[in-house]
Parts: structure tokens; C-alpha cells; sequence
């Protein structure tokens, strides 16, 4: 009977880098309970990392946390961002639960037309949320993070395409990109590394009722639209990277724009 030939041994150092795991990272994400941050915070929890979540509503938490814990360890509580109280309970709370902090995720959102077709009250509101809460939720974990450490900012596409439609929303996230940028300069000697990324058209609640959910299926069957998991793989990506790298911003559009 004729020996079967060993295989013959391959050289793989040029072939791969480093991919840090998640295991056991410890992770706050802001608007964790719906949309981009709930696929984040899943994806996460089920690499093995350690979530806590906050969002505005007790039924969206609720869904969330059945859904993460499904899949991994996490927890959270209702917060309204534009409050620092909250903000402020946030990070303690989930600092305790956690029993430390390895990973940012800012990602909490919401929309808003057009200047003229804006009430004042609910540019200061949205301006708020969708801004003022990445710098001071960043400003109290910053106390928690240290060399090592990740923030991921999550954007959007509006602030590259600026569309009139838009404008109250796009003054944020322009805001948040600027942010990202300055901050990632910021901190990177103390290693602790920042990314935004930039979603496209996705399909969340966000779209509501200006798309509804029927039509965004199709239109994510036909690549008009991203999902949320999409941009949590972008995430994920950005996340296990070599601590020599930062992957500074992704610009994740669905395949066909129209």
C-alpha cells in the first residue's frame, strides 16, 4: 500500500495580518435598541463581547435585549440623550455592568427635514441628539477609555451629498463628521483609535413613514438599499483591525443609487 504524501507545509506570514477578536471587549452603544446600533450591539454580542445599550422606549429596549441575549451577554435602559442627566447615567450604569470599557459605538440618530419646514423646538431637540450627545457621551466614556480602546462613530452619507431635503439632518452629521476626524487625531498617541463610518439609504425605522417596510424590502432585494446588518459588518470590519491601523472613515452606499 502506498504511503499518502504529506502536504507540502505553506508559507503564510505575507498572507494574513493580525485580526484582533472581540471576545470579552466591553461595549457601550448609544441608540443601541433599533436599527444600525441594535445590529451592531447583536453582532457584537454574539463575537462574545459584553453590551449596554440605551435607547428612548421601554418596548424597542425590551426587543433588543430579548434579541442580544439570545446570542451573548448585554444590557441597558431607556435614556433621552439630549438630557446630560441621562447621558451621564448611561456611562455609569453601564461601566458598572460592564466593569469597564473597550468599545464606544456612537450611533444614536434621528431625522429631520427641511429648515423651513422645521419647528425651532425640533432643530434644538434633533441638533441634541443627533450631535451634542456624541461629544458629551464621548467626553464621560473618555474618563473609562484607555490605550487599547475604540470609538466608532456612525454617521451618514448626508453629510457628502447634502441634499436640500435634508438640511437640519445633514447640519449634524456634517457636524459628526468633522468631529470623528478632529477627534481621531486627538487621541490616536494615546491609542485609542476612532472610525466613522457613512451609511447610504437603510432599511430601519428611520425611513418611517416617508418608505414603508414592504417597499424597503424591495428595495433592498433590488441593492437600492442597505440593511442594518450591513453596516454592522462595516462595524465588525473596523473593530478587528491591527492596533497599527485605523481604519478612519467607510463609506458604505448600496450597490445601485438612485
Amino acid at each position: 500500500m502506498t504511503d499518502l504524501a504529506e502536504p507540502p507545509v505553506r508559507d503564510l506570514s505575507d498572507a494574513h495580518t493580525e485580526q484582533p477578536g472581540l471576545s470579552g471587549k466591553r461595549v457601550l452603544i448609544t441608540g443601541g435598541t433599533t436599527g444600525i446600533g441594535r445590529a451592531i450591539a447583536i453582532l457584537l454580542a454574539s463575537e462574545g463581547a459584553k453590551v449596554f445599550v440605551c435607547g428612548r422606549t421601554p418596548e424597542h429596549l425590551d426587543d433588543a435585549l430579548a434579541r442580544i441575549r439570545e446570542v451573548g451577554e448585554g444590557d441597558g435602559i431607556n435614556i433621552d440623550l439630549t438630557r446630560q442627566e441621562d447621558i451621564d447615567r448611561f456611562v455609569e450604569e453601564g461601566v458598572r455592568f460592564l466593569g469597564g470599557l473597550d468599545i464606544l459605538v456612537l450611533n444614536a440618530g434621528l431625522p429631520i427635514g427641511a429648515l423651513e419646514e422645521a419647528e425651532v423646538e425640533n432643530i434644538r431637540y434633533l441638533v441634541d441628539t443627533n450631535l451634542t450627545s456624541f461629544l458629551t457621551t464621548g467626553r464621560r466614556a473618555l474618563d473609562h477609555l484607555e490605550a487599547g480602546s475604540d470609538i466608532v462613530i456612525i454617521g451618514s452619507m448626508s453629510a457628502v451629498s447634502r441634499e436640500a431635503s435634508s438640511t437640519v439632518y445633514t447640519a449634524t452629521k456634517t457636524g459628526v463628521e468633522a468631529f470623528a476626524d478632529a477627534l481621531r487625531k486627538e487621541l490616536a498617541k494615546k491609542d485609542i483609535k476612532v472610525g466613522i463610518i457613512e451609511p447610504g439609504l437603510v432599511g430601519t425605522d428611520m425611513q418611517l413613514p416617508d418608505i414603508p417596510v414592504d417597499k424597503q424590502r424591495a428595495m433592498i432585494a433590488e441593492a437600492k438599499m442597505l440593511r442594518a446588518e450591513d453596516i454592522a459588518a462595516a462595524a465588525h470590519f473596523m473593530l478587528t483591525q491591527p492596533r497599527r491601523t485605523v481604519v478612519s472613515t467607510m463609506r458604505v452606499e448600496p450597490r445601485i443609487a438612485e
